[in-house]
């Protein structure tokens, strides 16, 4: 024992000794205080992964949303398309119904059309209409990707046509929740395509 606790003790008598030596036992032994302890270190964390699996739950619906307006809207597109009736076929028309299919949609899901954004990088097809050359534009929303009539997959055999058909794609933001992580209040988008074979009258 070092000589500073011997002395200390020595002021006191054997028996008060022994009673405050089992006092400081009884109170390293004590427990009862662990608990909140524990609780405190652990209910933090604990919160933070429910809000995690809250807002990442959030985003996930939201993706599902967004794709199902995108079939929405690339199934309203290349519907209409007519090969054999008289005067012209009028393609914007036929993408003008794609982007109100889509914002229908996205009304739907409680979403707002407006949010919607152009894809940073676009689909690129071939036309169906050779003249046309290659699709890299979007039209005729200012929200919503709408290409047609554009070439889904390569023709079979040489000199055949490959399957021509309507694409729609583009981009929903979506921000996090989550303090004192690197992910609170961040924005990223969410990026839906979906693509529709023209059915021919």
């Amino acid at each position: 024992m070092l000589p500073y606790a011997r002395s200390i003790l020595s002021r006191f008598p054997k028996e008060a000794r022994f009673r405050k030596l089992a006092r400081i036992r009884r109170l390293a032994a004590e427990t009862r205080g662990a608990e909140i302890a524990e609780a405190a270190a652990v209910l933090p964390l604990m919160f933070m992964m429910l809000l995690g699996i809250f807002w990442f739950g959030q985003a996930f619906s939201i993706y599902g949303a967004i794709t199902r307006a995108a079939q929405e809207g690339a199934r309203a597109g290349a519907f209409p398309y007519c090969a054999t009736c008289v005067g012209s076929n009028n393609l914007t028309a036929y993408a003008t119904n794609a982007v109100n299919a889509t914002n229908n949609a996205l009304l739907a899901s409680n979403l707002n059309p407006a949010s919607a954004q152009y894809p940073a990088t676009p689909p690129l097809f071939n036309y169906c209409v050779s003249t046309l050359g290659t699709s890299g534009g979007c039209g005729p929303s200012s929200t919503i990707c709408v290409q047609t009539p554009v070439q889904l997959a390569a023709p079979l055999s040489a000199g055949g046509s490959g399957v021509c058909g309507t694409s729609v794609s583009f981009q929903y933001p979506f921000q996090f929740w989550l303090p004192f992580t690197s992910l609170n209040k961040q924005k990223i988008f969410l990026t839906a395509q979906a693509r529709a074979r023209m059915e021919v009258h």
